[in-house]
């Protein structure tokens, strides 16, 4: 893997959905504004995506690349470490794919290291896989696949919210609250299934420049 000095500047955007086990309005996020807390049943499991629109690393050009991170954590566990499996798409070559390994593990510096938990925070990684990732992140429809091991689908938004922004696309990025009929991992040791909890649809830009 590169070295936050081997791969140079780097940048990233384009759009993000993940859906976890609390209830909706997730109470980790910001809500109107007011600081978020503890995640609704004290563990959390969940899935984030990231589709990225223009990207680029290490030379590489990472546009067109798709990421999904499956996670949990525990809020009563000594600095809630988060476990994760970090899913690399396989259409990406060897470059794509230790760049945005570098990228989306922290070690690549620059933003992540102020809006990735598991990257700012103790964390227990479990692995970084190749795998077979679609993503469609319509609006307020969206849904993403990894293989057979993840699936995440938004049934339709959260009526009557108040503004909610997110650490992880970031709360200088507007977002949208929504309901997810279905939300599935089979990634040891990560493995949960659930149905009418939460979800979170925005987009985000990250970069190595720290502001």
């Amino acid at each position: 893997m590169p070295a936050e000095h081997e791969i140079g500047p780097w940048a990233l955007s384009g759009s993000y959905l993940e859906a976890c086990n609390c209830e909706a309005i997730c109470p980790c996020r910001r809500i109107g504004g007011r600081q978020g807390g503890r995640s609704t049943y004290g563990i959390c499991l969940g899935a984030l995506s990231w589709q990225v629109v223009d990207g680029h690393a290490a030379g590489a050009d990472l546009s067109g690349r798709r990421v999904v991170l499956v996670c949990r954590y525990d809020d009563d566990e000594a600095g809630s470490p988060w476990d994760f499996v970090l899913y690399l798409d396989d259409e990406s070559d060897d470059r794509q794919r230790a760049a945005l390994e570098a990228i989306y593990t922290g070690k690549a510096g620059g933003t992540p290291l102020k809006q990735f938990p598991w990257a700012f925070k103790p964390s227990r990684p479990a692995g970084v896989q190749v795998a077979s990732i679609e993503i469609d992140h319509t609006p307020r429809k969206g849904w993403f696949r990894v293989g057979e091991d993840v699936t995440v689908r938004v049934a339709e938004p959260v009526a009557d919210q108040e503004p909610v922004t997110c650490v992880i696309p970031g709360h200088h990025q507007t977002g949208l609250e929504v309901y997810v009929d279905e939300q599935r991992s089979s990634a040891p040791p990560i493995e949960y299934a659930f149905a009418g909890r939460c979800g979170y649809e925005s987009t985000f830009a990250y970069s190595s420049h720290d502001k």
